[in-house]
């Protein structure tokens, strides 16, 4: 147990040095800027987009989050096609953040603790294989990270049963249309923002406050 936890800790506080500003307006999983300047990707599927976008942008070091589809049979899938629930995608965020001011660990820690990861297929009222719980990892290192943070929770009994995220290889991300972007910011009056997402933002707050942007 203790090895369990010391390899858990030492991953997720590897970083590298960087602060330059990223803009995205598609998949950045394999640019070489993101190389250069030292930042680091994270993929995640917790249910409705909408809300774990809206959850990641309050975090400090995340330098951009885009909503969007991942681990399907179809190229190019649009949001109507994903929501039959036949396409085998996952509705996922990809986040780009800078490894010096937040690791993968505690974006982890976040996910993990904003969204319920022993629902298989569903989170609420939202109930399909494209609302699964998922972490899509970039390279051995977040694969460890993740599958010794299950194992741990798991072993804990965290949540009182076990866990059943599914932890792959990020294959292509395909990025949602634009009005799905900032969603919650741009709607926060709409009834699934004040009824989900808000008292999500409010848990983050809560329980993440050495966590978020100034």
């Amino acid at each position: 147990m203790k090895k369990l936890i010391a390899i858990a800790l030492a991953f997720s506080t590897m970083a590298c040095q960087s602060k330059e500003k990223v803009t995205m307006t598609e998949s950045n999983a394999n640019n070489e800027t993101l190389k250069q300047e030292k930042l680091e990707v994270a993929t995640f599927a917790g249910g409705c987009f909408w809300c774990t976008e809206a959850v990641f942008l309050e975090i400090e070091g995340v330098k951009t989050v885009l909503p969007g589809y991942i681990g399907g049979k179809i190229e190019n899938p649009t949001y109507n096609e994903i929501s039959t629930g036949l396409t085998g995608h996952a509705e996922a965020i990809e986040i780009v953040f800078d490894p010096n001011v937040v690791s993968f660990g505690d974006l982890l820690e976040i996910f993990f603790a904003t969204h319920d990861p022993t629902s298989l297929n569903r989170q609420g009222a939202d109930v399909g294989t494209q609302y699964r719980s998922e972490v899509f990892y970039h390279n051995d290192t977040q694969k460890q990270i993740t599958e010794d943070y299950i194992a741990l929770m798991n072993y804990e009994n965290t949540f009182g049963k076990p866990l059943v995220t599914a932890v792959s290889k990020a294959p292509k991300f395909y990025v949602a249309e634009d009005y799905h972007k900032n969603y919650y910011k741009r709607n926060t009056s709409q009834s699934y923002c004040t009824y989900v997402i808000t008292p999500k933002i409010d848990k983050l707050k809560k329980n993440f406050q050495d966590k978020l942007k100034k």
